[in-house]
């Protein structure tokens, strides 16, 4: 995060798919505007998106309820299947006429053939029986006659729309798993992040897609960078009391704050080792903010930093939990550094300008920042979204001429990328966005008053 100390001183697991591994072309310069255009993946270009045809689900019971729950499932199938970034999808208007419930009422050749032109198929059946949502998958190969199921899933669920929206993902996820490469898509995941009401700041969660936001604290006074645990557990957050800005932890079990001692000074931006045993975060206990580590309870704190000027906003590599990438402000501007756990190994990533707010990609080959190359007095520069390979420190610029960009988080299938955006600059007017990690497919998620997103780690 952006600590408001440094600020007042001083944007897949690169996706692995099974149909081509990850082309990547970083150009570091000078020509900002285009080095997306050199930012190859699969989720943009070099490799062939599988086109799939998700027919509205078969009505298996005359249940008014199921009127609903069926609209819901088949808006949200659709949606997922869009978003996930490796499919081209048949576009609904393109879609046959006839829906089918089962495998004996697909014509394949009705889908394979012009105007669908559909490599896959998702279709089957929906229906409310004795107050239960009772739903039937299936994902065909349109172009394998001979053996054409890929996937057959049933779920039975107590009746809601949530639930509807619930399988639907779980559905989406089971397609995505067996058509990307083996890697787990992100439907059912989490995004925590910061509602800004009034004059406080609470800690909120949503789904992936920007639905079921609702508040997860009620602490009355300013509460910033929610970072989950790896096992979706529990929730570190920093929160403004009497004795400052303290480390809070929130148990996702229990739905209420649990206990996690208080230091002296601010205590900022938590992070988690990938194996949830420890916490890194900035600290001012000693008098200037340095990168801390402690176990996942508070206790047995060390020291990993201890250079003159802030340091905050640890991320760890998710891949080996080994190394942390964090913002310095010790030569100056705060810039982008990564050191092994115990402190040794310190290299510095960005070569200027102001950056911030770091996260790693979950296979580790990554960093995802926020820039403003250019800053200064009368300097043209914005603050932007960017991407960094960390073993050439080449990079990308994500985000361009949208207004202040920060706080990314990847999602944990590598594709995605969350990240908070104020077209006014203004801090009222943030959003939380998500995009491609190329940068593409960007749309809000938030209305105003969204900030500091986390994605969750699964």
């Amino acid at each position: 995060m952006t600590s408001p100390a440094l600020r007042s001183a001083v944007c897949k697991q690169i996706a692995r798919s099974s149909f081509a591994l990850v082309a990547l072309l970083l150009i570091t310069g000078t020509s900002s505007l285009f080095a997306q255009d050199w930012f190859k993946t699969e989720t943009s270009s070099g490799a062939e998106r599988i086109r799939i045809a998700v027919a509205d689900f078969k009505p298996s019971s005359g249940d008014p309820a199921a009127v609903t729950d069926k609209s819901t499932f088949d808006t949200t199938l659709y949606s997922d299947l869009a978003n996930a970034g490796i499919f081209d999808i048949v576009s609904k208007s393109l879609a046959p006429q006839a829906t089918p419930g089962g495998p004996s009422e697909i014509h394949l050749t009705d889908w394979s053939n012009a105007p669908a032109s559909a490599a896959m198929v998702a279709f089957g059946s929906l229906g409310v029986q004795g107050g239960r949502l009772v739903v039937s998958g299936y994902l065909f190969d349109a172009k394998n006659s001979q053996y054409p199921q890929v996937l057959a899933k049933q779920y039975n669920e107590d009746s809601s729309e949530n639930s509807a929206r619930q399988v639907a993902h779980r559905f989406a996820d089971e397609i995505i798993f067996r058509l990307g490469g083996g890697v787990s898509g992100i439907a059912e995941t989490k995004i925590y992040y910061v509602h800004i009401a009034g004059g406080n700041k609470e800690i909120w969660a949503m789904d992936y897609d920007g639905a079921n936001q609702h508040p997860l604290t009620h602490l009355g006074t300013i509460s910033i960078s929610p970072r989950v645990s790896p096992d979706n557990s529990r929730l570190a957050f920093s929160s403004l009391g009497k004795y400052g800005f303290q480390i809070k932890m929130y148990s996702l079990l229990l739905n209420r704050e649990v206990a996690f001692p208080s230091t002296g000074g601010t205590n900022l931006s938590p992070a988690w080792s990938p194996s949830g045993r420890e916490l890194a975060y900035s600290s001012s206990r000693t008098g200037d903010p340095e990168i801390w580590i402690s176990d996942a309870n508070g206790v047995l704190s060390r020291r990993v930093t201890s250079f003159r000027g802030p340091d905050v906003s640890p991320t760890y590599n998710p891949k080996t939990g080994a190394q942390i990438a964090w913002i310095s402000g010790r030569t100056g501007l705060p810039q982008l550094y990564i050191m092994e756990t115990d402190g040794s190994g310190v290299s510095r990533m960005t070569d200027g300008g102001y950056a911030t707010s770091p996260s790693w990609s979950p296979n580790g080959q990554f960093l995802a920042f926020a820039w403003d190359r250019k800053y200064g007095p009368g300097a043209p520069g914005g603050q932007d979204i960017y991407v960094m390979e960390i073993a050439t420190k080449k990079w990308i610029q994500l985000t361009h001429d949208g207004g202040r960009c920060d706080f990314p988080s990847w999602s944990p299938d590598g594709r995605h990328i969350v990240y908070a955006n104020s077209s006014s600059g203004r801090p009222g007017d943030t959003k939380i966005w998500t995009m491609l990690a190329d940068g593409t497919q960007r749309h809000a998620l938030t209305g105003s008053g969204g900030d500091m997103p986390n994605w969750s780690w699964k």
